[in-house]
């Protein structure tokens, strides 16, 4: 029983997005156009103070204004605290509304629901808040400084502002180091950075006579998102019902509860009334969630031939006010550091820390950017001081399939050393370093990363994915599932595995996707490169179930061997070996649904690997060479040229593979060269693009990627992640050419022409 191959075959087809027409034409609906009757608009007090005690709030003008229906402050809510979902219980550090204490500027007070948003506005200038100013913290060494304020003295358990700690120990690591004939050990400093989803957040929920709220809401876990607000409204988990509209980008700044859900819930409670929050790009610059700012060192060993001896990995993560999704942060740093090569001995400290900022959560690459910056940046410095290639260097030491990290997982698939090869002949890499005009510089960077977190530390009652398919008489098939498009085309992807499985046109399968009252539980939403190979997987599930009662009645009807000799493809199902014994797709669902007696053809499929190591059931790799050119007199780079070879299983869509690419890059090039806060006593200073510099299609360089072919067994028809993984090399191929132009080699991300200018000596 199987898919037939061939000119009818969706795997490797590069399929448009479906949702592309509607978002280029304007139709796609997003979370912040949805309007009910008697809605409310609401908008969020946020606080001006970086520390302080809340001595009281006055919101009596507010609440007298003129088409103000409701304000709430802290004190108002359940104080349910929330966080870092059921993976670490006790790190839920974080109220819907601050009650007693303030912990960063943008933390948030008090809520107001009126009849427009202008009234909401000025509602929100009627507050008055009386504090107590007390000092703040906003650098890891003035957090860790000895007499340094306790950011959350609440909590009597912790001594000081390092909210947790991890460690991974594999070997003596003081033994190794004394075998090794090199040794180097490094500082660098990577600062936080936004995610700029050209969506900024919004919500908007409704309220039942019975007191159920619906919401509408641009995330990426709506399961997630389900389970903390019932939480925090002290409800049943049921009686919350969270829809994903369409979303522009998430990036992973998406995946939590966020205060304007839980508001807009509470508030369509308490009034009775639909409430919207929509925030602006300000709100999202100056206090939303950023990637980890971070303080790294390691301490890495070689022998003389450049064989890896040992690895020594200490990061300390500037959290913020909050843990957030800190405590995964922490843990996966670690596990990234062990990534890309065979360390035969390896230590990792990872310590979580509070300062008076505003939270860091989950972004694209969730630790490994940061991880693989200095451990890709050490092999390129290390190369030069052995006298060896950069690229040959990675290729002695690289991960091979069958290779093992301790405890963590044994890896399935690995196309690393022909990523490498790849991208050395398609540059022509040894001669042009060889060769270099002035002012210009080639350097390499390189990636793995996980396809699907599963944290197979945490026992949960669900599956890790789950779907669920039905079949119809009229040749369709309706997939129903909780994982999230967020833009990056997981809906057509997913069509695409289950037409291809069923041998059906793509667009005979309809989607149903982010309802948590529709569909599946158990899918935990678009994190962690997660969907594909999850999703796919729990698709390939039901799918099997359906065919197999299909090709019971085709078999029946035909006198077949069911296992052997029903196939299915262009809509029908019929005998492998002789075609003409078969009918459609359609006919074979009415005798189904006959045989059964009018039953619905419904299959639930799941994925859990639990087996399949401690984070992931597979890894992608890949290898990057970055072209730039350094304005002598200026600083200022221009990225020239960007080579990927890539490995990512079976790819399912070329043209979606060939997007998350270019996405990827654009991302990249930004956190290398141009996207850095100002703060100032923990102040956000440049909240619009206009002065938070995003790439534009301007500034991308010529890019050229390379597939490279591998199988990965786990994987939907041999499919892995595309997705995250590749954001994470572009800093260090960037920073590597930087330092082959100018001699300058950047440990403090991110790489301005002033740096440059000043390592030259002329500023």
């Amino acid at each position: 029983m199987s898919a037939i191959k061939g000119k009818n075959n969706l795997i490797g087809a590069s399929i448009p997005r479906i949702d592309s027409p509607a978002k280029v034409t304007g139709k796609a609906l997003y979370a912040g156009d949805i309007i009910l009757p008697g809605m409310l608009h609401g908008k969020i007090l946020k606080s001006t103070k970086a520390h302080a005690k809340i001595l009281n709030i006055d919101i009596s003008r507010a609440l007298a204004l003129p088409g103000v229906k409701d304000v709430i402050v802290g004190k108002d809510t359940p104080c349910i605290k929330f966080g870092n979902w059921r993976l670490f219980p006790n790190t839920q550090d974080e109220l819907p509304l601050a009650v007693d204490k303030v912990r960063y500027i943008g933390d948030e007070i008090a809520a107001v629901a009126a009849i427009d948003p202008d009234i909401a506005e000025e509602a929100l200038s009627l507050i008055k808040v009386e504090y107590e100013e007390l000092p703040a913290v906003f650098s890891i060494e003035d957090a860790l400084a000895a007499g340094a304020p306790l950011i959350h003295d609440e909590n009597k358990e912790l001594k000081s502002n390092i909210s947790l700690d991890r460690k991974i120990d594999v070997g003596d690591i003081e033994s190794a180091f004394k075998t090794a004939d090199y040794i180097r050990e490094d500082t660098f400093v990577v600062h936080p950075h936004s995610h700029a989803y050209m969506e900024p957040c919004a919500t908007l929920a409704e309220t039942d006579s019975e007191g159920r709220v619906t919401i509408y809401t641009s995330t990426q876990t709506p399961y997630i998102v389900q389970c903390l607000l019932a939480s925090t409204l002290g409800i049943p988990e049921n009686h919350v019902r969270v829809m994903k509209p369409a979303v522009g980008g998430g990036f992973g700044g998406k995946m939590e509860l966020r205060k304007w859900e839980f508001c807009a819930a509470f508030m369509s409670r308490r009034t009775g009334r639909p409430v919207r929050f929509v925030l602006s790009r300000q709100e999202e610059l100056e206090s939303g969630r950023r990637r980890h700012g971070m303080n790294l060192k390691s301490k890495v060993g070689f022998k003389k031939d450049g064989t890896l001896v040992a690895k020594d990995f200490e990061a300390y993560l500037n959290g913020g006010a909050y843990n957030s999704m800190g405590p995964t942060a922490t843990f996966l740093c670690g596990n990234f550091g062990a990534m890309l090569y065979r360390y035969p001995i390896y230590h990792y400290r990872g310590y979580h820390v509070y300062t008076n900022l505003p939270p860091a959560g989950a972004m694209r690459g969730f630790g490994a950017p940061q991880a693989m910056f200095i451990s890709e940046s050490q092999m390129n410095m290390a190369a030069i001081d052995l006298g060896i290639d950069a690229i040959d260097l990675r290729i002695k030491n690289a991960m091979v399939t069958g290779d093992k990290i301790e405890g963590v997982t044994t890896i399935s698939s690995a196309g690393f050393v022909e990523s490498l090869e790849k991208v050395a002949s398609e540059t022509k890499w040894k001669e042009k370093k060889k060769n270099l005009p002035k002012n210009k510089g080639i350097g390499i960077g390189c990636y793995s990363f996980i396809s699907g977190g599963v944290f197979n530390w945490f026992n949960t009652q669900y599956n890790f994915s789950a779907c669920e398919v039905r079949a119809y008489d009229d040749g369709t098939a309706h997939l129903l599932t909780m994982s999230c498009d967020i833009g990056q085309g997981s809906d057509t992807v997913l069509r695409q595995i289950l037409a291809a499985d069923l041998g059906l046109a793509v667009n005979m399968i309809r989607l149903t996707a982010g309802d948590t009252a529709m569909t599946p539980k158990g899918d935990l939403g678009t994190w962690g490169s997660r969907v594909t190979l999850m999703n796919g997987n729990a698709i390939l599930d039901a799918s099997k179930k359906i065919k197999e009662q299909l090709a019971k009645m085709v078999s029946i009807k035909f006198n077949l061997n069911v296992i052997h000799d029903v196939a299915f493809g262009d809509g029908k199902v019929f005998a492998k070996a002789n075609p003409k014994y078969g009918m459609t797709f359609g006919e074979a669902v009415t005798l189904w649904v006959k045989a059964n007696r009018g039953e619905e053809l419904i299959a639930r499929g799941v994925y859990t690997p639990r087996d399949k190591g401690l984070t992931t059931p597979a890894y992608s790799f890949g290898a990057q060479v970055a072209e730039v050119d350094v304005d002598p007199d200026t600083g200022v780079v221009t990225v020239e040229k960007i080579t990927t070879a890539h490995d990512c299983g079976t790819v399912i869509n070329p043209l979606g593979v060939e997007g998350q690419l270019e996405g990827a890059i654009q991302m990249g090039i930004g956190y290398t060269l141009s996207e850095q806060f100002a703060m100032k006593n923990g102040k956000t200073l440049n909240t619009t693009f206009l002065d938070y510099k995003v790439p534009s299609a301007e500034d991308m360089p010529q890019i050229v990627s390379y597939k490279v072919d591998t199988y990965e067994k786990e994987g939907p028809f041999g499919a892995k992640e595309a997705g995250e993984g590749l954001a994470i090399p572009t800093a260090p191929a960037i920073s590597d050419a930087v330092f082959q132009a100018t001699g300058y080699r950047c440990k403090d991300l991110p790489i301005t022409p002033e740096k440059i200018l000043r390592s030259k000596g002329k500023i």
